[in-house]
Parts: structure tokens; sequence; C-alpha cells
């Protein structure tokens, strides 16, 4: 659960990751009884669904890259994401172990940014840009098109775990409106004509 003070601010733009995670940790009330948490044992990390240890070692590289500094939770998060495709409570569990800090501060942190998730990607992870230029162009057609055609909704994943559909702010390329990304090769100016040939490119692999 995050705390209303959280939701309500917004975290400057121009702010490196470093000054974002201490504002946002710092917005916590570590007073509050939400918060407590009794840190597990040094030597072993407790999660509710077993992970690997290669999995566990390589979360806990990530943090010791950046120090175990709870400054840092923002950058190991998304490298850890990056690693793994989600961040799902036990890893996350990890990250506040090894960063000493409440599980729920490490929840706070990826439940308020949305390019964190915490629901397995698919294997072609296909983000649709709703930002003002991509949104007054036909993004939400664009959406809605996606949608038929894959048969989930925003934030799931299809049966086959082949595509996975989000929503981003912006990407960037406002002159290319309306825009979607499908891992990271962005396509621009789509219609929603043009969907079926776009996945049909990814269904074929």
């Amino acid at each position: 659960m995050i705390s209303k003070s959280l939701t309500d601010d917004k975290i400057k733009p121009d702010s490196s990751p470093k000054q974002e995670a201490k504002e946002v940790l710092h917005k916590m009330d570590k007073n509050d009884s939400i918060y407590s948490y009794a840190a597990p044992e040094k030597d072993k990390v407790k999660v509710k669904i077993k992970l690997s240890d290669e999995k566990i070692q390589k979360i806990e590289a990530i943090c010791n890259a950046f120090n175990n500094e709870a400054g840092e939770l923002i950058n190991v998060l998304h490298q850890t994401q990056n690693a793994f495709g989600y961040l799902p409570a036990e890893v996350q569990e990890v990250i506040a172990h090894k960063l000493n800090v409440s599980t729920a501060h490490v929840y706070g942190v990826v439940t308020f940014y949305s390019y964190f998730t915490m629901i397995p990607k698919g294997e072609f992870p296909i983000s649709i840009c709703t930002g003002t230029a991509c949104y007054v162009r036909g993004a939400e057609k664009v959406l809605d098109e996606f949608k038929k055609q894959l048969g989930i909704n925003v934030g799931q994943t299809t049966a086959d775990g082949k595509f996975s559909l989000s929503c981003l702010r912006c990407v960037g390329a406002c002159g290319l409106a309306p825009v979607i990304l499908v891992g990271e090769k962005v396509y621009g100016r789509v219609s929603p004509e043009g969907v079926k040939a776009i996945l049909d490119n990814y269904r074929e692999k």
C-alpha cells in the first residue's frame, strides 16, 4: 500500500535516479506501522516462492554493483527488471534485504513508477504510446485494435506467453505519432489497419 502523500506528489523530471529514490523513500513514514519490517537473517533470504540460487545471486550481484545503497533503489530495480523482465514480490524481498530497507519501501517505488511491472511480460512486449501527440493522432484506436487482435487488455499477457500489452506516457518520438514499441523496436505512424501486419511479423518467429 502506498501512502497518499507519495501518490499525490510528482517527481521532478530533471531529478537524477538517485535523488528520485531518496525523495520517494523520504515520503514514506518509517514510523508508520504499515511499513514496519523485521529484517531477515543476514545469511538467508526468506521468500514466499523459492527463487533459484542462481537468480538470488544475480539479484545480489546487481545490488552489490550499486554498493547496496538504499539511495540506488531505482537503479537496482531498473537493472533487475532488465534481467528478469518483471519484479515479483519475492524478487523485491531480496532487494529489500540487500539494501536494508523494508519491503514496503521497495513495493512503493515499484508501484509508483509505470515503467516497473510485477506481471511477467510476453516474449514480445508491446507498448502503446499514449502521450498527447500520439493520443490526438489516434493512439486509442490503435490500442483498441491491439486488444482486439490479441484478445487481452492492457497489463495482460496472451495465454501462449508470446505478447503482452502496456501503455507508455511518451517515448520521445512525437514526430512519428502514433508510435508503438515491440520490445525495443519502434514503429511510427501506426494505423489500426496496420496492427495485424505488425503482429504477423512476430507470430511467425
